[in-house]
C-alpha cells in the first residue's frame, strides 16, 4: 500500500482516485484551496499532479517544502485553450511543463507519464481495442520503478509502458496533446491513446 495525494479533483484526479483506492492505496484527493494540498502533499509518499497544465507549475512551487523527498507523478499537459475550449498550443514549446516542475522542485523526483491519452484510458487502458502505450519520462530510475509498480495497478502491462529516459523527453510526450482536438474533431469524445506497435 502506498500513501497517495492527487492534486486536482477533476475527471482525470476523480478517476484515478477510485481505481487506485480500489487497489488497495489510500489515496487523498486535495481540492483547488491550498490549505487542502499542503495537508495531502505533506502525508503522502506519492503525489499526483492531476490540476490544469496552465496553472500546475505556479501551485506545485508553492508546495516545495511539502514535496521534498517525494515522486511527484505528473499527468498534465501545460496548454492554451482554443475557442471551443480543446487544446490550441503549448505553453512551454521548445521545454515542457515536466522539466519546469523539476527545475522548480530539485528536492522532488518528477516522473511523467499517463498524459498522451484521453482520461478514460489511464485507468482502463484494456478497454482499447489495440494495447495502448504509457511513457515514463524521468531522472531517478528508482521514481519510475515505483510508478510502472502504480501503473499495473492501474492495468497497465509492462510491455506497454515504454521508459523514454530523463526528464527531457517529456517534451515529446506533451507535445502529442496536439493531436488530441484533431482526433476528437474527426472522430468525436471516445477513448484513444497513442500506441507504439513493432
Amino acid at each position: 500500500m502506498t500513501m497517495i495525494a492527487i492534486l486536482g479533483n477533476g475527471r482525470v484526479g476523480g478517476s484515478l482516485a477510485r481505481a487506485l483506492t480500489g487497489a488497495g492505496h489510500e489515496v487523498t484527493v486535495a481540492d483547488r484551496s491550498s490549505g487542502s494540498a499542503v495537508d495531502a502533499a505533506r502525508t503522502a509518499q506519492v503525489v499526483i499532479n492531476a490540476t490544469p497544465g496552465a496553472g500546475s507549475l505556479q501551485r506545485l512551487t508553492a508546495l516545495r517544502e511539502e514535496l521534498r523527498g517525494k515522486i511527484l507523478v505528473d499527468v498534465s499537459n501545460a496548454t492554451a485553450d482554443g475557442p471551443d475550449g480543446l487544446p490550441a498550443g503549448l505553453l512551454h514549446p521548445g521545454s515542457s511543463l515536466a522539466e519546469h516542475l523539476q527545475e522548480a522542485l530539485p528536492d522532488t523526483r518528477v516522473v511523467k507519464t499517463l498524459n498522451t491519452m484521453l482520461y478514460t484510458v489511464m485507468t482502463a487502458p484494456a478497454a482499447l481495442t489495440q494495447a495502448p502505450t504509457a511513457f515514463l519520462s524521468g531522472n531517478d530510475p528508482e521514481a519510475k520503478q515505483v510508478v510502472r509498480g502504480l501503473l499495473a495497478d492501474l492495468g497497465w502491462q509492462q510491455e506497454w509502458i515504454t521508459d523514454l529516459g530523463g526528464i527531457g523527453t517529456a517534451r515529446a510526450t506533451e507535445a502529442a496533446v496536439l493531436f488530441v482536438p484533431h482526433v476528437i474533431r474527426s472522430s468525436g469524445f471516445a477513448p484513444f491513446a497513442i500506441s507504439i506497435t513493432r
